[in-house]
């Protein structure tokens, strides 16, 4: 499809794609890496054990040709000579098969990681249709694979024709070799040249390492529309969110507003804004704090508790305004709001002790609380 219908595959996967893909097993494998680990692991191994593994063989071998006539039409000699061959063998074969295991596994393992998924082994019906069957053993992935196994196949098989054709005089040189020398000789010849080989597929690798790496990100690009929609799934559409939005705010209001009954003072703006302050005074070096604020609705909400539980109000605009833009609720008062909130407070407190019969009534609260030109502006947090 065209690109202005956003349905070309032309971005690469997201996280979350990668994720599911490997979910689903659906990782980038090289096979090449795999059998190149174990063949060029199975050389060095038995360049490793090739001399114990020959001495081994040839005790093996002097054991079993050179048997006397009444242990040949003994039946109870033919397990221990079994035994033994197979002890004698064992040692050598245990460390080279122990450095094969531990080849397969890694190699298998560089490309793509371990990877155990459930998904991948079930069943799937659509790879049982005859048609997408067809059309997987002649399509572009297998067209691929079968030039590379050709190419592969021609050029190890002219490598090892080259390396026997360097190695043909040594070959027959060994007719002249006695025993075991002849046996060693030929072991460490064999090994030499199988290293060699195994040492060509390198190159190999290093080509189809990074063609399965691409080939495995060009299988899951997506286009611009599938990454939208996925965006929608894991962020949530825009309804559902906004809802769950007011939902945290209607419990941090309520959280808030059960606070508003501990406070000392709500300064208000009569028309919209409510803000309700708390001083500790016995906790030294304590400073004012804002247990609830609000715009209108919740403002009035503020004031409403604050009545009922004959929390004094006073009506100051600017300070008002002041500490709804400088300070967050559970927030301290800024250092230039202490001087007007600290006449507010003393106002209040001066207040209650006249209402309880304790002292004079305190004069009105100033008009002009001392508050900076920098908190006069309306600015969110």
């Amino acid at each position: 499809m065209a690109e202005s219908d956003g349905q070309e595959k032309t971005e690469l996967p997201t996280e979350q794609r990668l994720r599911q893909a490997r979910e689903k097993g659906q990782i980038p494998r090289s096979k090449e890496l795999g059998t190149a680990a174990v063949l060029l692991s199975g050389a060095f191994g038995l360049i490793m054990v090739g001399d114990a593994l020959t001495v081994a063989l040839f005790k093996v071998f002097k054991a079993n040709f050179s048997v006397e006539r009444a242990v040949l039409f003994d039946p109870d000699s033919m397990m221990p000579a079994f035994r033994d061959s197979i002890l004698a063998l064992t040692w050598p074969l245990l460390g080279l098969f122990a450095i094969v295991l531990v080849a397969a596994l890694v190699g298998n393992s560089l490309l793509g990681g371990i990877n155990f998924s459930t998904q991948a082994m079930m069943p799937k019906l659509n790879k049982m249709s005859p048609a997408k069957g067809l059309k997987r053993m002649f399509g572009v992935q297998a067209m691929v694979e079968l030039l590379k196994s050709i190419a592969k196949v021609v050029f190890i098989a002219t490598l090892a024709v080259s390396v026997l054709w360097g190695q043909f005089d040594n070959i027959l040189r060994l007719s002249n070799e006695s025993l075991p020398a002849a046996m060693v000789e030929a072991t460490d010849l064999v090994l030499n040249m199988g290293l060699v080989l195994c040492l060509a597929l390198l190159p190999i690798v290093a080509i189809d390492v990074p063609f399965q790496i691409w080939n495995h990100t060009r299988q899951l690009k997506m286009t611009l529309q599938e990454i939208k929609d996925e965006y929608k799934n894991s962020e949530g559409k825009p309804e559902v969110k906004g809802r769950i939005r007011r939902m945290q705010q209607e419990m941090a209001n309520r959280r808030m507003m059960a606070d508003v009954p501990d406070a000392d003072v709500v300064v208000v703006n009569p028309t919209h804004f409510s803000v309700a302050l708390r001083y500790d005074k016995f906790t030294p070096g304590a400073a004012p704090k804002v247990v609830a604020k609000g715009l209108d609705e919740v403002a009035l909400k503020i004031r409403e508790i604050a009545r009922e539980y004959e929390i004094p109000v006073i009506s100051s605009p600017a300070l008002t305004r002041a500490i709804y833009f400088s300070t967050k609720v559970d927030g301290e008062i800024p250092d230039g709001l202490f001087v007007a909130v600290a006449q507010v407070l003393a106002y209040v407190f001066q207040l209650n002790n006249w209402r309880k019969g304790q002292g004079r009534k305190p004069t009105a609260l100033k008009d002009d609380l001392p508050i900076p030109d920098e908190y006069k502006a309306d600015r969110p947090l």
